[in-house]
């Protein structure tokens, strides 16, 4: 395992050198509209139900049922866009190969109440409009009606599985449960030496789609670690790794073309059953926030945690 030597800076802002467990950050990722393309950004804000933003919108049909790659692939193709921080005209703005850019403000009067559902949850969310109606209509098809955009009512505490949070009353979004996805570049390297072996091309962390990507540990050293904490500039930020995430039939698409081909899925149940979520193939650990909301997460940050078999 690669370690990383700890300044007196570093060990002011909570990462402790004695930790057993010694990474940084690699990548973070965002996923404004559940299911479709992340952003990759060096920072990222830290809210109470994850990264700013991170599964605030979702496309559902005329019910108001959630959508995602399983049912669209095509999803995979639509490519959010974030303002940056000093923008005069925050918006939404969604790409998409023989599309008009799609904008939709961050600012917009959130009157149209509706209401969604998110596997088991039917929760308050905002409907955005018409033309974000048309625009995915007519992009991803209407197998389904028409479709909608909607974004999460942030009053509303959407709670993550008691059973796994050991009673803490974590908050999400959009997400499948749970605010932070956590996996490592080793984690994805070891799967792609399996694919190699078999004579497959390698896949990219978008497939998994991890909000933070650690570096400097062995493969899935991340399944085995208990309290991460993160030295940030100011309280340290503290991501408890609560549940193994079970891997549908997603990281089979191809982030480029939409195409799904088997191989992922398969590898991956040749050695990732874990018997904590029954067996379930599982690839990366999905946590929740205890403490260091309103903090930055950079690239590059130093994380320390302690095993936690």
């Amino acid at each position: 395992m690669t370690s990383f030597v700890t300044t007196p800076h570093t060990q002011a802002f909570g990462v402790s050198a004695a930790s057993e467990f010694q990474a940084r950050i690699d990548a973070l990722w965002v996923f404004p509209v559940k299911s479709c393309a992340g952003i990759s950004v060096q920072e990222a804000l830290l809210t109470d139900k994850g990264l700013a933003f991170d599964r605030a919108w979702m496309v559902v049909d005329a019910e108001g049922e959630m959508l995602t790659q399983r049912e669209l692939p095509r999803m995979a193709l639509i490519q959010p866009e974030l303002p940056p921080t000093e923008s005069n005209t925050p918006e939404l703005v969604l790409h998409a190969s023989g599309m008009a850019a799609l904008c939709v403000s961050l600012d917009a009067p959130k009157t149209a109440k509706t209401q969604a559902r998110v596997w088991n949850d039917v929760v308050p969310a905002f409907d955005m409009g018409e033309a974000a109606s048309v625009w995915l209509t007519q992009f991803l098809g209407d197998g389904f009606g028409p479709l909608r955009l909607v974004r999460f009512d942030e009053t509303h505490p959407r709670l993550a599985s008691p059973q796994w949070t050991q009673g803490v009353q974590a908050l999400n979004q959009f997400s499948d449960g749970f605010p932070v996805l956590v996996a490592s570049t080793a984690s994805l390297d070891s799967l792609n030496a399996r694919l190699a072996q078999q004579g497959v091309a390698a896949v990219d962390m978008r497939r998994f789609r991890a909000n933070v990507v650690l570096a400097g540990v062995q493969a899935h050293d991340e399944d085995r670690v208990g309290l991460m904490t993160f030295a940030t500039e100011g309280e340290p930020v503290q991501l408890n790794p609560v549940k193994p995430c079970p891997r549908c039939p997603i990281p089979n698409i191809n982030p480029d073309t939409a195409e799904a081909t088997p191989a992922v899925g398969d590898t991956l149940q040749a050695y990732r059953q874990d018997a904590r979520v029954k067996g379930a193939v599982t690839f990366g650990m999905n946590a929740i926030v205890l403490s260091g909301v309103g903090q930055v997460l950079r690239v590059g940050q130093r994380v320390s945690a302690d095993w936690a078999f």
